[in-house]
């Protein structure tokens, strides 16, 4: 109906412009999240991308990444329905990367058929990592006896209140090289013949968007707006695609009892979120 209501309007009259849907995908990767952060996550931006690629006349849809990582789980669900939904709705998908685009952030952005960085982003850090405290000593000191009962041999596995077992470990490392694999298969599938023979590109090591490129990590350098005219023309539009909000403008939060349990979740999420985003230097 757009379309022939557009014909019939004098020619005068019409917009050539081109509208290009931008997704901003900002933030850590995780299920869930808490009530005063956000995070990414295929229940949170499924919504945001069916939006984006239901744009019938725009010939691309660009994203913005700014995320350190996080559940590969996750990254790894958005990145496949990036690409779903591009083959489905035969779209070009241009991935721009602001601050940060690594580790699970960076699984999401080679769902891009092109990945524009910023020369001075961080690209990269291939890798899994696992993190945790262990207190047994600060147990000792207190007083404190730590009694665990379990069915199943391996279901206190990893207790931070008991010494690290090697056998833990090794199961853990076991572990994390089978998720490492499928991250650098989708990282293979994706950037192929681009990628250089460098041996630390698998390593876990990250990089700036400059030295991205040269790694064949990232197509080119570049802006979103200066990229989209100069491809599309001077006219080209972006329709910024955000989630609905509510009747007050934004989506309310939790209320009586429930506030100051927000408000502790929330510090031990921004607390973590924090330790990530440190990783590189943000």
């Amino acid at each position: 109906m757009r379309k022939l209501l557009r014909r019939l309007l004098p020619k005068s009259m019409r917009s050539d412009a081109i509208t290009i849907p931008v997704l901003r995908l900002h933030g850590t990767i995780m299920s869930g999240g808490g009530q005063l952060r956000p995070s990414l996550s295929l229940a949170s931006t499924a919504g945001l991308l069916e939006k984006a690629f239901a744009f019938k006349d725009a010939p691309a849809v660009a994203i913005s990444i700014n995320s350190p990582g996080g559940s590969p789980v996750q990254s790894r669900l958005i990145y496949r329905r990036i690409r779903d939904l591009a083959a489905e709705k035969n779209k070009q998908v241009l991935v721009f990367v602001e601050d940060v685009a690594a580790s699970g952030g960076y699984m999401i952005a080679v769902a891009g058929d092109e990945i524009i960085a910023d020369p001075s982003s961080i690209v990269g850090s291939i890798g899994v990592v696992s993190a945790s405290f262990g207190f047994p000593e600060l147990m000792k000191k207190i007083g404190v006896e730590r009694r665990v009962h379990t069915a199943g041999q391996n279901k206190a596995v990893l207790d931070p209140f008991k010494p690290e077992k090697k056998e833990d470990i090794e199961k853990l490392k076991a572990l994390q090289l089978e998720v490492h694999e499928t991250f650098i298969d989708i990282v293979k599938e994706r950037r192929g013949a681009k990628l250089s023979d460098d041996p630390d590109l698998f390593t876990g090591l990250f990089w700036t968007g400059k030295r991205g490129v040269s790694l064949g990590l990232v197509d080119s350098l570049g802006d979103m707006r200066s990229v989209l005219k100069d491809r599309f023309g001077d006219k080209t539009e972006m329709k910024l695609v955000t989630a609905p909000r509510g009747f007050f403008g934004r989506r309310l939060g939790v209320f009586g009892s429930q506030v100051s349990h927000a408000a502790a979740s929330g510090l031990i999420d921004a607390a973590e979120d924090r330790a990530i985003w440190a990783r590189f230097g943000l």
